[in-house]
């Protein structure tokens, strides 16, 4: 049976000095910090690259972080950067507010809270699952299409930069887990690299990798919903 990979990246750190809560907002862009951890992932994969990883389709997100953190593994590995507005972030009913803790004591945000389980504050989990694995399997199939016959001997691979929470629950959909969860116990950090191993069109595997980090400490770290 015809096997492949999917690398969902999350984006290198934001330049946001204000703490907003930027989801889908245009022209958060990534800090200098963020630049070097998107730099320091595509050497991770030009490395995998080199040592016989047959990487050949390259999709981001449309915001420009993810098209920021994309440029690099675009330079090192010599891919085109296909756009999907499926791998885009959550939308939040939050979205361009800072300091959210101190809002939820405001009653006139209460009924954003009414049901965590859905979440009630923005986009539903189950259809940021349905939109991410619909754009993973286009992406798995187009890199297997590009490999050709070499995919038999070398699993295609594709890497898709995206955002947080639209990988986490994805994630937790290929583990077969519940996709209500406490945010900050996201297994998902800035570049970090959650790999979907498929045989034919099914998920046999789910790994992940921190490329970056030794740059994690310190990093500013927003959640997106």
């Amino acid at each position: 049976m015809q096997r492949s990979t999917v690398h969902l990246v999350r984006h290198g750190e934001v330049h946001n000095p204000e703490g907003v809560l930027y989801g889908r907002l245009p022209e958060f862009h990534l800090s200098d910090l963020g630049q070097r951890m998107a730099e320091q992932v595509a050497g991770y994969f030009e490395q995998r690259r080199d040592e016989g990883a047959n990487i050949v389709h390259l999709v981001a997100s449309p915001l420009t972080r993810a098209q920021e953190t994309a440029q690099p593994l675009a330079d090192a590995l010599g891919l085109p950067i296909t756009t999907d507005e499926r791998i885009i972030e959550a939308a939040n009913g939050f979205e361009g507010m800072s300091k959210i803790k101190s809002r939820l004591r405001q009653p006139r945000y209460w009924p954003l809270l009414v049901n965590p389980f859905k979440p009630s504050w923005g986009e539903p989990y189950h259809q940021q699952v349905e939109r991410v694995m619909a754009g993973v399997q286009d992406a798995r199939r187009r890199a297997v299409e590009l490999a050709g016959q070499e995919a038999a001997d070398r699993p295609a691979e594709a890497i898709l930069v995206s955002h947080q929470l639209p990988i986490w629950v994805t994630r937790l959909a290929a583990e077969h887990r519940r996709l209500w969860h406490d945010p900050r116990q996201r297994e998902c950090t800035l570049t970090s690299v959650t790999s979907l191993d498929f045989e034919g069109d099914a998920i046999r595997r789910v790994r992940y990798a921190e490329p970056c980090a030794d740059l994690l400490p310190g990093a500013a770290n927003v959640p997106g919903a």
